[in-house]
This record gives structure tokens, sequence and C-alpha cells, in this order.
């Protein structure tokens, strides 16, 4: 056996034996046959498969393998994985402050942060990279070019671009940095007394940003506040913690852990003195706010603090502990539930349970909560309150989507693509206000005249159920002559055009377009600043911080949705 082999075997040899003497101190037996099952499999898949196989990749597909069968947030993060995992929790990596992006055999800037190294240096969305140190960036990918980009804080890198709006090359020399992600993206009045903070992620320190933005609008006079948790994935706990205490007086339990394992129960309450305890509060939620905040939209709503506005919360009630399994990796292993003050808890999804079958009969779907298990709860002032599926708002509004035509426009980059167009021909001409800029009639026909020709791979989700009969007929010996002609009469009135296609969906297209153009003008914030206008849940929120008795009626005698 050679030395590569038996090293390795040593290795999780002992890993074997730390797991048995665990398994031995709980007499459990089965877990520590298990592993040695597992070792013996690997061991001779690794010495007797007819081809060579690579330890590293057979040990990740293992851990891969035993994690896949647990729930979506268990995993193994490698060594070489750690440096994402750092950005995901903390915001912070090291590096010039820019996303990149992908145009044929070259990469891209699409987004440098404000105020970083990058933008102070003059790199704009569309310059080109053409040497990153030294190095020929044809051909390069995004994870290349990035992996370039980033290193320690304090270090240089030099790169040659192709400016996007004079074709000139530059060499530039710049140093590296911490770059933080901001986590409030904007903050303002939106209205007589409103405030408004759009904050989009729970990292490490985010609730010192939040804090700072409230201070600011208190001193522009604001009375009410909306914070905006939409598209919030979540993050750290201790930071929802942090944010739902700037509410509710100090020591106000805010969540509470439950897990088998010693150490994984727990209570989380506030820490400071609040910043305002009665101030009217709308929170913002849809979909995708999750995790964090969850937590924070339903505390305040089970402590009857804040109106929450908006769609179900995501649901994702489970608690990860990061634990270090050896040789610089971690595994992020789900270790408790989360339970809001009420006593529910958010979770959506059984994970425990072995999944169902869809409505197709042939794929497979985690199970949801059924009805007969959600439970009732109370909150502080006696609203009713459920479980079983995230978070329900006090104010349940309709989302609005964007269709599918518009998303393949947007993700074949035709978006970018005009709105670097529509820069390049306005730069100097047309002046941007975040709130007000709008695009003209002249700029929507050029926009139809750069669509004609170019082929989207699009099929509306209509046409693709039509050709489905068609085929499903055909299977089932239905496709008559005479049925086969009313599939192609419907399919005929329901064709997927690009032109009609662009005029049944300008509002949102263009509104698409606005983004990207505003984008390369006034960074992230100016977006945001875009959109309010046109903001129907925020403009609801506005009215009920505006509406003493509403938000009073809300917060002491309206009952949520059961589901």
């Amino acid at each position: 056996m050679n030395k590569k082999i038996r090293y390795w075997g040593l290795g999780v040899a002992a890993v074997v034996v730390a797991g048995l003497g665990t398994a031995a101190l709980r007499s459990d037996f089965a877990l520590g046959q298990n592993v040695e099952l597992a070792v013996n499999v690997m061991r001779n898949i690794f010495l007797y498969y007819v081809d060579p196989v690579d330890p590293d990749t057979l040990g990740k597909g293992a851990a891969a393998g035993m994690v896949a069968e647990l729930d979506p947030y268990t995993e193994l993060i490698h060594a070489d994985e750690s440096e994402d995992f750092e950005l995901a929790t903390t915001g912070k990596y090291g590096g010039i402050g820019s996303l990149i992006r992908q145009k044929g055999e070259w990469v891209q800037i699409a987004e440098p942060y404000e105020g970083s190294p990058a933008a102070r240096a003059g790199l704009e969305i569309g310059d080109t990279f053409m040497e990153v140190d030294g190095r020929n960036a044809q051909g390069m990918t995004t994870a290349d070019v990035s992996a370039a980009l980033k290193g320690d804080p304090g270090t240089n890198v030099t790169i040659r671009v192709r400016k996007f709006y004079t074709g000139e090359e530059q060499t530039i020399t710049l140093r590296r940095e911490v770059i933080a992600v901001p986590a409030v993206t904007w903050f303002g009045m939106v209205a007589d007394s409103v405030g408004y903070v759009r904050y989009t992620e729970f990292t490490d320190g985010s609730s010192d940003e939040v804090r700072g933005a409230i201070d600011a609008l208190k001193t522009r006079g604001m009375r009410s506040l909306v914070l905006d948790l939409r598209g919030n994935g979540g993050g750290i706990m201790q930071e929802a913690v942090k944010i739902a205490g700037m509410f509710v007086p100090r020591g106000t339990e805010v969540v509470s852990m439950r897990g088998r394992g010693e150490g994984t129960s727990k209570e989380y309450r506030t820490e400071n003195e609040p910043l305002e305890l009665t101030m009217p509060v709308a929170v913002l939620v849809d979909g995708y706010s999750a995790s964090a905040a969850e937590i924070v939209a339903g505390a305040m709503q089970d402590l009857d603090r804040g109106v929450v506005i908006g769609q179900r919360t995501f649901g994702k009630g489970l608690v990860q502990t990061t634990i270090p399994v050896g040789f610089g990796s971690f595994m992020k292993i789900t270790t408790a539930k989360y339970y809001i003050p009420s006593g529910r808890c958010i979770q959506a999804i059984d994970y425990s349970q072995e999944p169902e079958a869809d409505s197709t009969g042939v794929g497979r779907r985690q199970r949801a909560i059924p009805d007969s298990l959600i439970g009732e709860f109370r909150t502080a002032g006696g609203r009713k309150v459920y479980d079983g599926g995230g978070v329900m708002p006090d104010i349940r509004l309709e989302p609005e989507y964007n269709s599918r035509f518009a998303i393949a426009l947007y993700s074949e980059g035709l978006v970018d693509d005009f709105a670097d167009r529509w820069s390049l021909a306005n730069r100097a001409s047309r002046e941007i206000e975040p709130q007000t800029f709008a695009l003209t009639d002249a700029d929507w026909a050029d926009f139809t005249q750069f669509m004609e020709g170019r082929k989207l791979d699009y099929e509306s989700a209509t046409g693709g159920t039509v050709e489905h009969l068609r085929r499903v007929a055909e299977y089932e010996r239905y496709l008559t002559p005479e049925v086969e002609a009313l599939i192609d009469s419907l399919s005929t009135h329901l064709r997927d055009d690009t032109g009609a296609n662009l005029a049944i969906y300008r509002a949102e297209i263009t509104g698409l377009i606005e983004d990207a153009i505003v984008l390369r003008r006034l960074y992230r914030r100016g977006v945001t600043e875009h959109n309010l206008a046109s903001d129907k849940i925020l403009g609801r929120a506005i009215e009920v911080l505006h509406d003493a008795a509403e938000y009073r009626e809300i917060l002491t005698s309206r009952d949520t949705e059961r589901r």
C-alpha cells in the first residue's frame, strides 16, 4: 500500500475512533457500525475500483451524501470555500470592491461598490479586463478574475482595462482593502415625517448600520419608520436580536432556540437600551424574507410593536451552527429551531418527513406543515397568529412579479446591453435624478429597434402548455386532424412573438432598463431610490403610518390569516 493511501487511512481511522468514542458514551452501537461500514466502502473503492479515484473527491462526495438527506442548510464547507463562507456571514472580504460579469471571452466590471477602491479608481460598468497582474485576461472566467482580484488588504493588484466609454486602455494599480458590502443600501425620508431604511442582509455588525440610519433620520424629523426586509435572506441571529431591541424594552425575549444537543437550547433577550419605544413602525416582508429577517418581523408582530406588511415570509426557522471538522474545513449543521416570542416556530417545511409526490406524480417535493398541525398562538396583546409557514403579514398584499419574457431579456444580458448603449449615447446630454428619471417614448422606440432580429431563448408558459397538450394528445392517440387543427389555431393565437411581447410587457421591461441605467450613474442606492415612487407596498405602509386609528386597530385587535 503506498504512503498516500496509508496516511489517508490513518486520518480516517482517527475520525472513526473519535466517532466510536462518542458512540460508546451514548451506547449508540449503530453509529459506530455505520461509520466503520462507510470507511470500508471508501477504502475498497479507492483500492479496487477499475479507474484511479482521488481520495479528496471521494471524501467530499461521501460527506455530501451524508448531509444530502437532512436539509438544504446542513453542508460541509471545505477549506477552499471558507472565503466565500466568510463573505456570506461577515459581508467583508479583501479586494477592490466590484461585481464582475462574463461577456464572451472577456470579463467586465458589472457593479463597482460606491466608495470602494474600484470606484475611486474610476472603474465603471462595462470596463473590460485586458490583463490582471500581467496575465492576459482573454479566456479567463469570472472565477479566475475574482480569485486574482481578491487578496490580503494592503496588497496591490495591477490591472489593464479597456474603458467602456472611450475605448482607451488604461493600466491601474489598486490597493486591496477590506470591502464591507453595505447591509443598508439606502435610507431617507419617503413622506412627511416617514423615514425608510432598506436593509438587505444580517451580516456581522450590520445592526450598527441600521442604528446609524435611524439616528440620522430622527434628525430629519422622522416620526414613524418603514423597515424594509423584502428580499432579505437573513444571516446572523444576534444581529436580529439587536435590531428588534431598538424598539422594545431592554431584557425583552426576541427569540429562543430549542435543540436536542447539549447547549443548543437558549433564550435571546435584548441587551441594549431601545432607540424608540413608541414610534410607529411598519415592517415590509415578502416570500424571500427569511431566517433572521423573519425573527425581526415575527418579534415585532408578536410583541405588537409594529405592523407587518407584504407577503408571507419564506419560513426558515432552523438554526445552523458551524463546527470545525479538521483540515481547515467546517460543517454547518442544523442544531435547533427558532421560536419567536409568542412561542411559535416559523419553519414551513418538515424535513424529517419523506418528500411527497408533486402534482405530476413524477417529481418529489418536501412536505409542508399540514393544515391540521398548524397551531394558534397569541401576541402580547391577545391577537391570533399562527405557526407552520413563515410570518403571515398583518396586511397581506399580492406581490408583483416580472414576466418570464422580461426575465429572459434580463438573464440573456439584453437589458444590460441596451443600458450600455443608452449610457454611451446619453452620458453627456442627460442628467439622471433617481426619483424622476424615466425612459421617453423615443428611448422605447430605440429599444424595440435594438431588439429587431435578436433571437431570444424564450417560451411562455402558455405556449409551452399548448405544445405539451399536442405531445400528450399524440401519445394518447387523440391527435386527429381536427384536434391538431384546433391546437394549431390556438398556437397561432398564442404565438411567442417578440414584438407583441414587448408591447404587452412594456411597463416592467421599462422598469428593468431604467434600473440598469440608474445603476450606471448612481450605484445601488440610486436604484433603490428610483423605485420608491412606484412601490405599492411602500405606499400602503405610508398610508397606515399616517392613519393612527388603523395602525392602532391592527396592533390591538386584528388577527392574521391562518395560511
